[in-house]
């Protein structure tokens, strides 16, 4: 059963008796997922920066943004509109199918796995994950890559709360840390 389904027939009504709500409209649900790729080298070797972009396309499914500096930083010699990173936000059926894949098959091929931080919610119900490599999905072939990288994948909920969201991310399948 997909995750959207899932969701819809098991979830929801289960949120809506824990958490003690009115209406159905008030269950937390995901908005939109982001897949954010910080590249410092981007500024001297373009190269890193089309990798980068081809094995996010290939994990989410999507077109990818190129994101530029917004101002210049002689110190990390940026200079303004120079390329530092790619980002993709997926809504909708991608999204769904992303988390369904990072929930089931890429957190588990991570080495020494014991599960993810239940700290990582930003106080408002949405959780930031960091990944430090691409070869966890199973979408990268591991010859292909030319170095690994890391990405910083956010989950945008309604939830009003830090404990709506960690329930939420929770009965979709998140394997928080017990500690």
């Amino acid at each position: 059963m997909s995750l959207k389904k899932r969701y819809r027939e098991t979830i929801q009504p289960k949120l809506l008796k824990d958490l003690s709500l009115k209406n159905i409209h008030q269950v937390p649900k995901v908005l939109k997922v982001t897949v954010n790729r910080g590249l410092g080298e981007a500024a001297q070797n373009s190269k890193s920066l089309e990798a980068s972009v081809s094995e996010l396309a290939t994990i989410t499914g999507q077109k990818v943004v190129v994101t530029r500096a917004k101002k210049a930083i002689a110190g990390f010699k940026i200079r303004q509109g120079m390329p530092i990173g790619c980002a993709v936000t997926l809504r909708g059926d991608r999204m769904y199918a992303f988390l369904e894949r990072l929930i089931n098959l890429a957190l588990p091929r991570i080495r020494d796995f014991r599960g993810i931080s239940p700290k990582s919610f930003d106080g408002r119900g949405n959780y930031t994950l960091g990944v430090r490599e691409q070869i966890i999905f199973p979408e990268i072939s591991f010859d292909k890559i030319d170095s690994i990288r890391g990405m910083d994948i956010t989950i945008v909920t309604s939830a009003r709360s830090d404990e709506e969201g960690k329930a939420l991310l929770s009965e979709m399948g998140m394997p928080f840390r017990s500690n």
